[in-house]
């Protein structure tokens, strides 16, 4: 219910209320409120939860980061099952801007050939 980036202000687009009632509807909190209700889960075991589950998005975010980097021109790959005239003609004016870029001979002819 945050921004979308760091630069968005929701608020130009959302007011107040809007937020407040949806964060009423927010369903990771209201099953922490029933658990405890219920006394199925306290207070401790819910932190104990929220701990575990940062401890995994810290691994995650690590694994992700250790990612090699896309080809670019993989972002056309898989739009349409069998392809689109139209997505062809966008993906080879983007391979031709990023070679417009090459310094070091690196270019993505080749997957521009290869059809990916």
């Amino acid at each position: 219910m945050g921004a979308h980036t760091t630069s968005d202000d929701p608020t130009r687009y959302r007011i107040a209320s809007e937020v407040e009632a949806w964060q009423a509807k927010d369903p990771i909190k209201r099953l922490r409120i029933l658990l405890e209700r219920e006394g199925i889960a306290d207070e401790a075991y819910l932190a104990e939860v929220d701990a575990e589950a940062a401890r995994e998005a810290g691994h995650l975010r690590e694994r992700v980061l250790e990612m090699p980097d896309p080809d670019p021109l993989s972002m056309f790959d898989n739009v349409y099952p069998t392809g689109s005239p139209l997505l062809d003609q966008q993906r080879d004016t983007f391979a031709r801007y990023l070679d417009s870029f090459a310094t070091s001979g690196a270019d993505h002819a080749g997957t521009v050939a290869g059809g990916h």
